[in-house]
């Protein structure tokens, strides 16, 4: 049996091992016979050609059967027809329906035979008349301008100022001023006619009795179609005009009328070109003839200055004074803010303030209703002082000068006030006039005004600074004037930026000394010469005055009677000096503020104010001096200064040169 099953296996195996053949494939061989397939597809071929065919024609006809006589339609915007029966306008909303009228019984409504009449259609209205709205330019213009050259316009710095208005209403208002300025021959005054208007020059200087005497030279800077153009190419012209004047003729402020009769387009055209041409914008109030008239007597580079100052008001009151603030706050609430910006105030309180002053300061506004627009912030700070010891002089001098601070010591000014004082509603412009005059105008800037002028007083001293005898102040010819006095006051009085800083660097550098001094004080700085009636920030802005040589203005009696009072039934000794003074009745003496008159009015040759070298000077102690021994005094006094202080004999004489930091006076180096 093995050798069967294994024979069998042998057997299976080569089998297995043998591959068949693969035997070549074959296709059917298919023959074409007729009437196959072959006759078919070209039947199908047939067919197909002619369904072509005959959609084509079918498209032929159809296009050529199209109506031509359907209107494009505009498919930017959609259109909407009304019904034919609605009247109106094309998008007026049709008429409420009626109520479905009641049949009869029995009866079935009938179709009307014809459609019911239609209403009749609305008139058109008349078409307007086209304005003109194309290029800009100006026919009249350029001959005027071209005939200015020797004015210097091509200068920047020149005396050339204008006058501008659209409005006939608002010309009459600044012909007059600008005749009156011409009149003062310190400037060269234009006229320019802008806007929409169509009257002629020559009518237009005929109406408000402009005649040859008048020194003003008149430009014509309407533009084209100036009757018939649309508001804003009158604006864009306001704002274009401005901009060919000011390349030919570069204009130091350019005065328009902004009492409510002016046309919008050209103020909003004028005061956008404005700060791009950097021209200085004088904007006159209602009645500026009468309040604004003393700005004719400033040239040109005063005019200049007009929009770029600032002044700030501080009060400083003592304890047993914050009742006299309240008549100094009214009287300063019926001043006339006019000729800028209402002034910022700060008021600092002492620690016990009565009722009725603390009920005042809560319903009062700063600036006042009748000068504050919707959208002006508050111009108003009040500090009150922490209740604590006696002050120190030192430490009321940090708190009274670290109460201001100039954001530019060119323009920005302050103007310290006693609560004793009442000022007059014309303070403040006497008090721009003033600094307008003497800080920047062409003599004030060829003298360098400025860098001896340490401030303006509105009221006269009735007693010297140490309070020993009465001031008697200076006269001219008989006849009161202003005068420049060494001595400062702080009544009521402005003080300039610069000297401002000075004070203050004065006053740190003081400190510095004192904590560092050891011993008695040297004698020069021992004795007091100022009163301690006086607040003690006073004594520092005497040595300020003394070592640089420096003066403060002073008003003619009758000026002063125009500007501000001082109360002295009102007085209260300074903090720091509280219970050292005895108390003592007011003197006579008192200057009572005018009624009925302005300060312009007491002013000589027609308000204007006299330069530096036509006003007596005096020195510290009321001594009529000349400007040279006035400059021997400073510099004796600085010697004496720097003797006391020790010190300077390290400095090099170029160290010792005055300095705004007033580290010469201290022998100390810059940093």
């Amino acid at each position: 049996m093995g050798s069967l099953f294994q024979g069998n296996q042998d057997l299976g195996k080569k089998d297995d091992d043998r591959k068949p053949t693969k035997a070549p494939s074959r296709r059917p061989q298919w023959g074409t016979a007729p009437g196959g397939p072959g006759g078919g597809s070209r039947r199908r071929t047939l067919k197909r050609l002619a369904i072509v065919l005959a959609l084509g024609v079918f498209v032929y006809l159809f296009i050529s059967n199209l109506p031509t006589d359907v209107p494009i339609r505009d498919r930017r915007h959609p259109v909407y027809r009304q019904p034919e029966y609605r009247a109106g306008p094309p998008h007026a909303p049709g008429p409420e329906p009626g109520p479905m009228p009641r049949l009869k019984p029995g009866r079935k409504p009938q179709r009307p035979s014809e459609p019911p009449p239609r209403p009749p259609a609305p008139a058109a209205p008349a078409p307007a008349a086209a304005l003109h709205n194309g290029p800009l330019t100006f026919p009249k213009l350029l001959a005027s301008l071209e005939a200015i050259y020797s004015t210097g316009g091509s200068q920047r710095s020149n005396k050339n100022v204008l006058f501008a208005a659209a409005s006939l209403k608002s010309a009459a208002v600044l012909l007059p001023l600008a005749c009156q300025m011409g009149e003062e021959l310190r400037n060269y005054v234009h006229f320019a006619l802008v806007g929409g208007s169509d009257v002629d020059l020559d009518e237009l200087r005929a109406v408000n009795g402009v005649d040859e005497s008048c020194q003003v030279i008149f430009h014509d800077a309407r533009p084209d179609f100036a009757t018939t153009s649309t508001v804003e190419r009158l604006r864009l012209s306001s704002s274009r005009a401005l901009h060919h004047i000011n390349n030919y003729m570069h204009p130091q402020a350019v005065i328009i009328d902004a009492s409510g009769n002016e046309e919008d387009y050209f103020l909003a055209g004028i005061r956008k070109q404005a700060p791009v041409s950097e021209v200085p914008l004088i904007e006159l109030p209602e009645d500026a003839h009468s309040r604004l008239g003393w700005m004719t007597k400033l040239d040109s580079s005063s005019l200049a200055a007009w929009d770029k100052i600032s002044i700030d008001i501080l009060i400083h009151a003592s304890p047993g004074t914050s009742g006299s603030i309240i008549h100094l706050l009214r009287s300063l609430s019926a001043a006339d803010f006019s000729a800028g910006p209402t002034p910022h105030l700060t008021i600092e309180l002492p620690p016990d303030v009565d009722g009725a002053t603390t009920e005042f300061l809560k319903d009062f506004q700063w600036p006042p209703h009748r000068s504050r627009l919707p959208s002006q912030p508050s111009q108003l700070t009040i500090r009150r002082r922490i209740p604590r010891a006696r002050l120190t002089e030192e430490e009321s001098s940090v708190r009274f000068l670290e109460s201001f601070w100039p954001t530019s010591p060119k323009y920005s000014h302050v103007m310290v006030l006693s609560p004793q004082a009442q000022l007059s509603p014309q303070f403040f412009l006497y008090t721009k006039y003033a600094v307008l005059h003497f800080l920047y105008s062409g003599p004030a800037r060829v003298q360098d005004w400025e860098s001896r002028l340490l401030g303006i007083s509105l009221d006269l001293p009735s007693t010297h600074l140490d309070d020993s005898k009465p001031f008697t102040p200076p006269s001219r010819k008989g006849a009161s004037t202003p005068f420049l006095w060494q001595a400062p006051n702080s009544n009521a009085a402005l003080f300039t930026g610069q000297k401002w800083i000075e004070l203050h660097a004065l006053v740190s550098n003081w400190l510095d000394y004192q904590h560092r001094r050891t011993g008695t004080p040297p004698a020069l700085f021992a004795n007091k010469l100022v009163s301690k009636r006086y607040p003690s920030w006073l004594e520092h802005a005497l040595r300020l005055a003394r070592a640089r040589g420096y003066w403060m203005l002073y008003p003619s009696e009758p000026t002063a009677r125009n500007l501000a009072a001082v109360h002295r039934e009102l007085y209260r000794a300074p903090e720091e000096y509280e219970g050292e003074l005895p108390k003592r009745v007011a003197p006579d003496t008192e200057l009572p503020l005018s009624r009925g008159s302005t300060p312009f009015e007491s002013l000589p040759d027609r308000g204007r104010l006299p330069g530096f070298d036509e006003m007596p000077l005096l020195l510290w102690d009321g001594a009529i001096t000349g400007l040279r021994d006035l400059d021997d005094a400073a510099a004796d006094y600085a010697k004496d200064f720097r003797r006391a202080v020790g010190g300077c004999d390290a400095l090099t004489p170029e160290e010792l040169v005055p300095r705004p930091s007033m580290k010469d006076l201290f022998c100390l180096k810059d940093d």
